[in-house]
């Protein structure tokens, strides 16, 4: 079997437990393929997976790989994949149960993964996937949003408020939002109008929006109420139990995971390769220098942008 390198941990934890070692791809099962990696990139969803805050959906097994997103080249394919072939130019992210994309290969189910637009280069790529296809199937479900209705992004320059801002405009739909009070210029670049900070007064827009999408996790649901337009909807990406149990009450509120949906990556995939959506990159490490930089990412700096890790 081929060996490859990648980071992995033996037990939940913090930074620390983290190795760059050697390991086994397992061959591609049926609607699998394994993909060798060009480039990866961190989320915050990452730590809290690594923490065991997640262990409920991931599981006691080990040792686990790290990091969903990811680019890379296809170099086999399991029984019944025929939408993706050996030596395609992909991007994707592997499920939240399996992960492993910090490394040179990884296996991973088809669905989540599609072919990367020509001009966009394998960095790029692998920055989209996750915040992606969370932002578009914010804004897309149960319906896509018309030209001319109004969203507001709380949290507007994290990655799926940045993805939110850029997929909305596309539509044709006006955004505002919130950031922080320090970063209100690179909100206005991504045309983000009216724009308030996180401790704003919900009643100065009151019943302004279709959609209401809190990126953060932290906007009261009575001031996601007041910003609400009539008919319109919550949407809600930071699960708690407590949200999972109001999103199954009628009304607005709705709890989102992201799922794995390949027309959804194909279109977010798209907007990348036009130019449309786009996410900063804060900094590009190899794998041999990533768990430093990880751990950097963990304690909250660098701020504004993607951490990368590239394997060639």
């Amino acid at each position: 079997m081929t060996t490859a390198k990648r980071i992995q941990y033996h037990q939940y934890g913090g930074p620390e437990v983290l190795r760059l070692e050697d390991f086994e791809p397992a061959r591609p099962g049926t609607g699998e393929i394994l993909v060798r990696v060009r480039a990866a990139a961190a989320n915050p969803m990452d730590w809290k997976i690594r923490d065991g805050g997640m262990k409920m959906l991931t599981g006691r097994s080990f040792p686990r790989g790290l990091g969903h997103d990811f680019a890379g080249v296809v170099e086999a394919v399991g029984d019944g994949v025929t939408r993706l072939g050996v030596g395609d130019e992909v991007l994707g992210g592997a499920s939240l149960k399996t992960a492993g994309a910090f490394a040179e290969l990884v296996v991973v189910e088809a669905k989540g993964v599609v072919k990367k637009p020509a001009d966009l280069s394998f960095e790029d790529a692998a920055a989209i996937p996750t915040v992606g296809i969370t932002a578009f199937q914010a804004l897309t479900n149960p319906r896509k949003p018309q030209p001319g209705q109004a969203v507001f992004v709380h949290g507007c320059l994290g990655g799926v408020g940045r993805s939110a801002v850029q997929l909305a405009s596309m539509y044709g739909v006006s955004v505002a939002g919130s950031c922080r009070a320090t970063a209100t210029q690179d909100a206005r670049d991504l045309g983000v109008d009216p724009l308030v900070e996180f401790d704003f007064d919900p009643t100065t827009l009151r019943g302004r929006f279709d959609i209401v999408l809190d990126t953060a996790g932290t906007l009261p649901i009575k001031a996601a109420q007041t910003l609400l337009k009539s008919g319109g909807r919550i949407v809600d990406i930071t699960p708690t139990p407590a949200k999972f149990a109001r999103s199954a009450l009628p009304g607005p509120f709705k709890v989102l995971i992201a799922q794995a949906v390949t027309k959804d990556l194909e279109e977010v995939a798209r907007a990348a390769g036009q130019g449309t959506l786009r996410l900063p990159i804060a900094r590009t490490v190899p794998l041999t220098r990533a768990i430093a930089a990880l751990t950097e990412f963990d304690r909250g700096i660098p701020k504004g942008g993607k951490l990368i890790i590239t394997t060639g």
